[in-house]
């Protein structure tokens, strides 16, 4: 049997935030290879991939929640967990195999935003880096702990980047996603204590609050981004160029 912490009256409801969540990211990294082709600036593309990463980690955990939740000759609702027994074998590789992939791509995504761009001489610190978000990723299967605490190492690293760019830009787009940023690393703080199950909702909505967050910085770029600027395209907010 496979145990899933979560309160009764939220199941579903997560799924729907990762959903939206889905869409955010999509939509963001969509903008980022836009305007790529736009700049040709390299750091564009590794932020764009990087969402992208983190945007199919959010596809991974939807289909491997609805399989869990609402497949009914699997499941049955006990108090606060869901028992879920696995009747044939393909069903537990998919779970085990759906989240696996969550969180490897979402560690995968922060670690390319938190190293954008990566240069030539960067590419075997790279494989290094893919080898222990690989092993991280096995490993907090049983022990998500490890999981949420690197996502969170990573947060404050890039929001501590972005910062630093804020300082020599000034630009509101920054400081936005420094914000979105920052939610993200709390709802992790949140997340690795989520053994309770109102901790667990509190993170999830966390989480939601910095993808609205980036939602509101898509409408800022879409509602400004075809208008041009004597520093060039909108999308600022991935640049450290303070012009």
């Amino acid at each position: 049997m496979k145990i899933v912490l979560t309160p009764d009256w939220f199941l579903g409801k997560d799924v729907l935030i990762d959903a939206f969540s889905f869409i955010v990211l999509f939509i963001f990294s969509f903008l980022c290879f836009k305007n790529y082709k736009l700049k040709k600036n390299k750091k564009f593309i590794y932020l764009g991939g990087g969402f992208a990463l983190i945007a199919l980690a959010q596809l991974a955990t939807i289909m491997t929640k609805l399989v869990l939740y609402y497949d009914s000759t699997l499941t049955r609702t006990i108090g606060e967990i869901i028992v879920t027994y696995h009747v044939v074998k393909s069903v537990d590789i998919f779970y085990h195999l759906g989240f696996f992939f969550y969180r490897f791509l979402t560690l995968l995504g922060f670690y390319i935003i938190y190293k954008l761009p990566i240069k030539k001489r960067d590419f075997e610190d790279f494989f290094l880096a893919l080898f222990f978000i690989t092993l991280l990723s096995i490993l907090s299967k049983d022990k998500f702990h490890l999981f949420y605490l690197t996502a969170l190492v990573l947060l404050i690293l890039i929001t501590k980047k972005y910062c630093l760019v804020y300082d020599k830009n000034k630009s509101k787009n920054t400081m936005i996603l420094i914000f979105a940023f920052a939610l993200l690393a709390l709802s992790n703080i949140i997340f690795t204590f989520s053994g309770l199950s109102e901790m667990y909702v509190t993170a999830n909505f966390l989480e939601l609050v910095s993808y609205i967050t980036l939602l509101i910085l898509i409408m800022r770029i879409l509602k400004h981004g075809t208008e041009k600027k004597q520093n060039g395209y909108y999308l600022r907010h991935a640049r450290d160029n303070p012009k």
